[in-house]
């Protein structure tokens, strides 16, 4: 059945080559099939340009801050970013979910319920600052205070919130909560601002440093870092050092222990990869943590937001794998493939638009010849069989061999177009042998590429 089913395809590849209109027509659409195939390879290498928005938070933050930074770096890198300044980091991740924002930094220990968000970096602890009134000595005096825990959509009113309760203090019976954002703090009369406000921020803020400066606050430590690290996955043991918001008086008066609070980069998991790899080459840029006053650490990239890793920062980190991986291995395959498939196509399609030769008055038949490269090809095929016992030195015997091949290849189809052939057959004959062979020794590295 195949047989037949061979002689009428050959019949009718005939038939359309003796035809010079139909065989030109062929000829013009395996160009340009050769051509697109060659453009959209081409496609992938150009360098791109990206446009993301993105949101750092309060624009009076220190994660917006670092959001400017960023998009400032990423400029060098192709990546224009926009800044879409938020209430927090709640409403950030609305907007990544609901695909309005690609990417934000926002602060660890709020509820992963946004299937759309994927983790891109972890970026580091944040401290959280707990701002108080000088006649206020430790966390039990916020009994009946007023008490600002920033704004309603903010991460670090969560944030606070979780840990005012650990203290056994909450919202609405032991204190009252206000929810001023951190400009309208730096605009309110002294009067009017709130007994004690927690804001998270890097040290030094120069939100905090106007608090404490121009507005008489003191820092109250939060004691209990590491009992609350147990409870609360997202929670870093932190400190601000003495005299970092004031000399004379000091402020604070000693180093002090506070809550740290991880802070991440997120984005929109439908964020083209590429684009975030550009980000990432921006964030771990040097210099860049010499102007943030703290380094950002690559080595603690994966460290956990809750959302699955980004498919930007899993091709990120491949950058660092060896050359002679599985996967560079599997590159290498496609490419010499594609090579071979190129070439072979290119010569296929000149012999068509040769169309058929008519035979030789007197033809001096070459059949042997096609005769001793298929014993050629089997007793390639020997000594690759022969070399499977080696597995340390099979892929170099294996890439020695397909270069055999890859001659016989050349000669064959150089010889194809004008050789004598009592067997026509011979030529696809061995074609197909070159062929399987490759895919023979390409399969059995595949299998054994642990041997890499």
């Amino acid at each position: 059945m195949a047989n037949e089913a061979q002689k009428i395809l050959d019949s009718l590849l005939g038939r359309v080559q003796q035809n010079t209109k139909s065989r030109n027509a062929v000829g013009v659409l395996l160009v340009l099939a050769l051509i697109g195939s060659g453009a959209s390879f081409l496609y992938d290498l150009l360098p791109r340009q990206y446009a993301m928005r993105m949101t750092g938070g309060d624009i009076m933050s220190n994660r917006h801050f670092l959001a400017r930074l960023l998009q400032k770096e990423a400029a060098n890198n192709g990546v224009a970013i926009t800044l879409d300044p938020m209430s927090g980091s709640k409403e950030a991740l609305i907007a990544i979910d609901e695909g309005r924002l690609d990417m934000a930094v926002i602060l660890d220990g709020l509820e992963n319920k946004y299937p759309n968000v994927s983790h891109v970096a972890y970026i580091g602890p944040e401290p959280l600052h707990l701002l108080v009134q000088p006649h206020i000595k430790e966390i039990s005096d916020l009994v009946g205070r007023r008490v600002n825990l920033g704004s309603l959509q903010g991460g670090t009113r969560i944030v606070a919130k979780q840990v005012l309760e650990f203290s056994a203090l909450e919202a609405g019976i032991q204190y009252v909560e206000t929810n001023f954002a951190s400009e309208d703090l730096l605009q309110k009369r002294a009067d009017k601002l709130p007994e004690a406000i927690v804001i998270a921020a890097f040290a030094p803020s120069d939100v905090v440093e106007f608090l404490v400066k121009e507005r008489g606050y003191v820092l109250l430590e939060i004691p209990f870092p590491p009992s609350l690290a147990l409870r609360l996955g997202w929670v870093a043991d932190s400190k601000i050092l003495a005299y970092t918001y004031n000399v004379r008086p000091a402020i604070p008066g000693r180093d002090i222990r506070t809550i740290g609070v991880n802070m991440h980069l997120v984005a929109n998991r439908n964020v083209d990869p590429r684009a975030v790899f550009k980000v990432l080459e921006s964030l771990y840029a040097a210099g860049l943590d010499s102007k943030l006053k703290f380094k950002v650490s690559e080595d603690q990239l994966r460290t956990s937001s809750g959302y699955p890793l980004s498919e930007g920062s899993k091709l990120f980190l491949a950058r660092k794998n060896p050359f002679l991986s599985a996967a560079t291995f599997d590159k290498l395959k496609g490419i010499f493939g594609l090579v071979l498939s190129t070439l072979s196509t290119i010569l296929v399609v000149l012999r068509w638009f040769r169309g058929a030769e008519p035979p030789p008055i007197e033809p001096l038949w070459e059949d042997a010849v096609f005769v001793e490269w298929l014993a050629k090809i089997g007793e390639i095929e020997r000594q690759f069989d022969s070399g499977l016992a080696n597995r340390e030195h099979l892929p170099e015997l294996a890439f020695s061999l397909q270069a055999q091949l890859t001659i016989i290849k050349a000669d064959a189809m150089k010889r194809a177009g004008t050789a004598k052939l009592q067997n026509t057959q011979l030529p696809q004959l061995l074609l197909l042998a070159i062929t399987d062979a490759h895919a023979r020794f390409m399969q059995v590295l595949s299998i054994n590429k642990g041997i890499l």
